[in-house]
Formats: C-alpha cells, sequence, structure tokens
C-alpha cells in the first residue's frame, strides 16, 4: 500500500502581525499574525526548502519524480518543479509536473503520486506544495494570506503513514479567483462562498470517504483541512461531527491562509505528533475537495529530526513595519538605483552550468581529498587543487547540505536591495571549502566572524522577466 514515506515543511523567518496591517489602513487588525515571505523568497525558493528538510538523511538521488502544487507560480511559462527538482540534486531522469490554479493542487498532486506509484511507473514521488498569494491593500485577504510550503515524500515499503483511502469531489465551484493579469485574489460574497461551499463541499467528502473505510469521526486522532479563517475552520469541524481536541491546529493564526499548501502544512503539523495506529483525516477545499484517510506506522518514529512545523514556528522574527512589507512584494514605486540595471543572466550559461550551480556543487580532490567551490562567469569547475596542485583529478562534491562559518563579511549600503544593507559574506564550510555568498534572513546587528550558517535557495534577482536563482547563507537558529 503506498503512503508517506517522510515530510517536510517551511515557515518563512519573518512575521507580520495583522494589528501592524490594521493599522497602517486605519482599521482593527485581526488577531494573531501571518509569516511574510522574504523579498527574495516565491514559492519554487520555499518548495527547495521544504524538500531539503524532508529529504533529510534521504538520497535525493532515489526519488523518481517531483510534483510541484502552487496557485502562485513565479512562471507562466517555464517548468517551476524542474528549478525545485534541480536544486534538490533529483537525477535528470526523474519526471516533474506543475499543479496548479487551484487550492486544492496540493491534494491532486498527492493523489497523482500514489496513482503513478501503485501502477508501477514511479517508485517514490515527491509532492511539494508552497503558496505566496497576495489579497488587496487593506481587504481581509491581506490579513489572511500567509506563506509557507510542505513537502512530502510518497511510496511504499516502509512507510509513516498508510493511504487507505480517498475520495474526490470536482466542482466548478468559483469563490476565489485570480485571471491572467491580476495581482491580487478576487473573492465573491462570503455567503455564498463560504456557507453554500466551504461549509457543505468538503464535509460531504470527507462523510463518503469515512463510510467507504466504515469509519467515523471518533475512530480518527486528528482531522486536518483547509480553513481561510479560524472561526469558519472550526465551523467546518463540528459539521464534520469532530471534538474540539480531535481537529488539528490549522496554523491560520499564527502562519495564515497558505493556500494550496495548507492543507499538506497541517498534515505535517499532525504528524509531527501522531503515535503509531492514529488515523488521520485530511480534506483540501478548491474546486471541489478531496478527503483522503491515512494510518499512521511504527516508522513515525524514525523521522523525528525534521524542523517540520514545530521548529519553524519557533524561528521567528517581528516584522514591525508595514512598509518593508509592500517594499518587499513590489507594490510601492521606489526611486530608480543610479546604478546601471542589472544584466539579465545569459540562458546559456545558466544551461552551461546548471548541473553544478543548481544543486550547488564543487568538487574533492581525489589525491588530497581538499573541496573546493569555484565560481566565475566562465566556469564553476576548477582545474587544479588548491591545496596540492594535482590537475584534473576531481570528484563532485556537494556544498549545499554542510554548514558553515562566516570567515569575513561586508554590509553594503549602496547596492540595489529590497532589504537593505546587503550583507556579502565569505563562508568556509564543515569539511573544508570556501565561497562568497550573500546573507539572508539577518539582522545586520546579529552579523559577526565566526557565526554559523547554513544555505538557503534564493533568487538573486528578477529581471526581463528572468528569476535569477542561486544559493545564499543564513544564520543558523536551533
Amino acid at each position: 500500500m503506498a503512503g508517506i514515506l517522510s515530510y517536510g515543511a517551511y515557515i518563512p523567518y519573518y512575521r507580520l502581525p495583522r494589528s501592524v496591517i490594521g493599522k497602517a489602513w486605519g482599521q482593527p487588525g485581526a488577531r494573531g499574525e501571518k509569516a511574510v515571505a522574504n523579498y527574495d523568497e516565491d514559492p519554487v525558493t520555499m518548495s527547495v526548502a521544504a524538500g531539503m528538510d524532508c529529504l533529510k538523511g534521504i538520497d535525493p538521488k532515489t526519488v523518481d519524480a517531483l510534483f510541484m502544487a502552487t496557485t502562485s507560480a513565479p512562471y507562466k511559462e517555464r517548468q517551476n518543479s524542474t528549478i525545485v527538482a534541480a536544486a534538490l540534486d533529483l537525477r535528470r531522469q526523474t519526471r516533474h509536473a506543475d499543479y496548479a490554479n487551484c487550492l486544492r493542487a496540493g491534494t491532486i498532486a498527492m493523489l497523482s503520486a500514489v496513482d503513478a506509484i501503485e501502477a508501477g511507473s514511479a517508485k517514490s514521488v515527491m509532492v511539494t506544495a508552497a503558496d505566496m498569494r497576495l489579497g488587496g491593500a487593506s481587504g481581509a485577504n491581506e490579513q489572511a494570506f500567509g506563506d509557507g510550503g510542505a513537502a512530502l515524500l510518497l511510496g511504499k515499503g516502509k512507510v509513516i503513514a498508510e493511504i487507505e483511502a480517498s475520495y474526490t469531489l470536482s466542482d466548478d465551484f468559483a469563490d476565489n479567483w485570480r485571471a491572467h493579469d491580476d495581482i491580487f485574489v478576487r473573492t465573491w460574497e462570503e455567503r455564498f462562498g463560504l456557507d453554500e461551499g466551504y461549509r457543505k463541499i468538503p464535509a460531504e467528502a470527507a462523510a463518503e470517504v469515512m463510510k467507504k473505510c466504515n469509519l467515523a469521526p471518533k475512530d480518527f486522532a486528528k482531522a486536518c483541512f483547509y480553513g481561510p479563517y479560524a472561526r469558519r475552520h472550526g465551523e467546518l469541524g463540528k459539521v464534520m461531527g469532530f471534538e474540539p481536541a480531535q481537529i488539528q491546529e490549522s496554523l491560520l493564526d499564527t502562519v495564515g491562509n497558505t493556500g494550496a499548501a495548507l492543507p499538506l502544512m497541517v498534515l505535517v503539523g499532525a504528524l509531527e505528533e501522531a503515535k503509531p495506529g492514529d488515523r488521520i483525516l485530511l480534506v483540501s477545499w478548491g474546486s471541489g475537495a478531496d478527503a483522503l484517510v491515512l494510518r499512521v506506522t511504527e516508522e513515525i518514529e524514525k523521522i523525528r529530526d525534521r524542523r517540520g512545523i514545530k521548529r519553524h514556528l519557533e524561528m521567528k522574527r517581528t516584522l514591525d513595519n508595514y512598509e518593508k512589507y509592500l517594499r518587499w512584494r513590489g507594490l510601492v514605486p521606489l526611486e530608480a538605483a543610479a546604478r546601471p540595471e542589472k544584466v539579465p543572466p545569459s540562458m546559456p550559461s545558466l544551461w552551461r552550468e546548471h548541473a553544478w550551480a543548481m544543486p550547488l556543487y564543487g568538487v574533492k580532490c581525489k589525491k588530497c581529498g581538499t573541496p573546493q567551490l569555484f565560481l566565475s562567469a566562465e566556469s564553476s569547475r576548477p582545474r587544479i587543487c588548491v591545496e596540492c596542485h594535482a590537475r584534473d583529478e576531481f570528484e563532485p562534491y556537494k556544498f549545499a547540505d554542510k554548514l558553515g562559518t562566516v570567515t569575513t563579511f561586508s554590509h553594503d549600503y549602496l547596492a540595489l536591495s529590497s532589504d537593505p544593507p546587503n550583507t556579502v559574506t565569505v563562508v568556509d564550510f564543515e569539511g573544508g571549502g570556501r565561497g562568497s555568498f550573500e546573507m539572508a534572513d539577518r539582522d545586520p546587528d546579529e552579523c559577526k566572524v565566526g557565526m554559523s550558517v547554513e544555505m538557503t535557495f534564493r533568487k538573486i534577482f528578477f529581471t526581463k522577466g528572468i528569476h535569477n536563482y542561486y544559493w545564499k547563507c543564513k544564520p543558523v537558529r536551533e
């Protein structure tokens, strides 16, 4: 029986209190806060982060396919999932697919993965879901929407949770939508979207999958489902027949409505605390509903070392500046930089170096064992060992999963940045190797020589329709 082999999640470091948003518009703010992706993050980078968490201790070369779900993909014509797979160091022979345009995209991708596994066309499939939706300024969606992602590795064998059954309802129910040129999500009147759709269709799917398995609400340890707002989320749980203690924390007050990623993030939160034998109900919503029944196995105890939801919730910094949030989202015009515009990256150059630069590979000398990371405009592959001077005696060496130490750094207040100053570091990696990287998610005052950093896949800049991705470092906070 197919099931979940591993899980991972990602929640951005910055949180914006809803009271700050309300104050900016002279309105009362809703309770809690929402996770806000940094200016250099998007659904691709968050999918990579969640995927790295999911693959901890697992060889990425064993994954046969990657399905990425999002309603806010950075590219409309270019496969986003292939960028994620390249950064995660999956094999070139893996199958990739983008699942989009629907809040239910995450569970649709899950069910597609299960079908591929059961059919024998893939042994293991990674599903990532991440969203970064925008609500119009001063509206309810601006306060409700948050950013985040989750990843699940599905397959057979030593699964941590078996997928016992599923049930799908597909309806062209348009409560939220965004046309080709829309920046903000549009929402129909609440009584229609929530009362006629959200309160009824997911509950019907849940009832049918329980009937299919001859189960009742009392047979489940946790119910995980999508919710637009905390109050409405609780109401749907009652309609489904669950007690408050059975309803998994919705994340709506602490992270926000993360769109297509939310059901999978809530599921990861449940798996973090699940015990062998627990049954979990997963229900999504969007153009219908998917309902899945999962049963937790003894293998769950072997992957308690993920950051998941709990540890990401603990790592945060309050963003008390609404104007900075607007700047990060490009919603306010800024004075043009005095320096020349950035030159678009060369697509031939990106292709030439993608196998090395995207998953952050360097080399290791076969003779003396010295790792070396060398990057320039011409090549990412050195020819001469810096230690023993052997020529062309190298093997590939991956740096993306290595921790490092800051050897030196500088703050550049003149460089164009959405979060000035631009912090540039030189990092010495554990085990050897040195490289120069920008630092993300840092307080300039906390930067110091000797601080521990880890690698994070981020967007370097965007110009001429090209999102230029590469690796940065960020402080280790655990």
